[in-house]
């Protein structure tokens, strides 16, 4: 459970958004400007509020507090396993170029034991996202969709408490991006990982059948069920399917 209250401004854009995080799955709709990554990187901790003017950022994840400051997203003193808890996958797949895919998604595993440990966590992850058969490659031989599900993997491979999602599947077509999205489900259920999900595309959100929580310049104007929320959505996709 996720509970936020936040009260930031980046120059003439203002995010108001104070609410509370329930569902396993989560998405974030909104257009383009909504404010949509802004709040996942305050929520990630990469983003801090400006010292100047009324800004706050209030986190807290299952009754832990994270940050109650007016000055940025840092931890409190004490719980360091935190940072390796949460998990954040954006558009951009920010792999490590020299690396080979194998070894971006071990990245993130030093704590496991042994070799064998994190070669198995590794193969895990990119059966999961569907990247098996890229293990030995470099992410400069990899498509877009391919290098989306790199990144996916190495975010899955610590397995988080939390997991930010930001247009992750913008480099997948739609059956692939529906297929991806009902098999991480599954595994984050298992594996108990809430997941906040940002995206401007209802399909993705609809895919879901989760709580939505849409913005609109800043602010947020609907939470809910996503077949209530996006209900205009929905019917808008649908005439456009119609045959002419």
């Amino acid at each position: 459970m996720l509970d936020l209250a936040i009260d930031v401004r980046r120059g003439a854009f203002h995010l108001q958004v104070d609410c509370r995080f329930a569902s396993e799955w989560t998405v974030i709709f909104g257009p383009s400007g909504a404010g949509k990554s802004t709040l996942l990187r305050l929520l990630a901790g990469l983003d801090t509020p400006s010292r100047k003017g009324p800004n706050r950022a209030r986190v807290a994840f299952d009754d832990q507090l994270l940050t109650d400051s007016p000055l940025g997203l840092t931890l409190k003193p004490g719980p360091r396993k935190w940072e390796r808890k949460t998990s954040f996958v954006t558009q951009q797949s920010a792999l490590f170029p020299h690396l080979t895919v194998a070894a971006n998604v071990a990245y993130g595993l030093p704590w496991l034991g042994g070799d064998a440990d994190r070669e198995q966590a590794v193969e895990a992850a990119l059966e999961l996202v569907g990247a098996s058969s890229l293990i030995a490659r470099r992410p400069g031989d990899l498509s877009g969709g391919e290098a989306q599900r790199v990144a996916l993997a190495r975010a899955l491979a610590p397995l988080p408490r939390l997991l930010l999602l930001d247009e992750p599947f913008s480099a997948l077509d739609g059956a692939a991006s529906d297929a991806l999205i009902a098999r991480l489900q599954i595994w984050l259920k298992e594996h108990s990982v809430q997941t906040i999900l940002a995206t401007h595309d209802a399909t993705d959100a609809l895919a879901t059948a989760a709580e939505v929580v849409q913005l609109r310049e800043g602010r947020l104007v609907a939470q809910g069920p996503a077949i209530e929320v996006l209900a205009a959505e929905r019917e808008r996709l649908t005439l456009r399917l119609k045959p002419l």
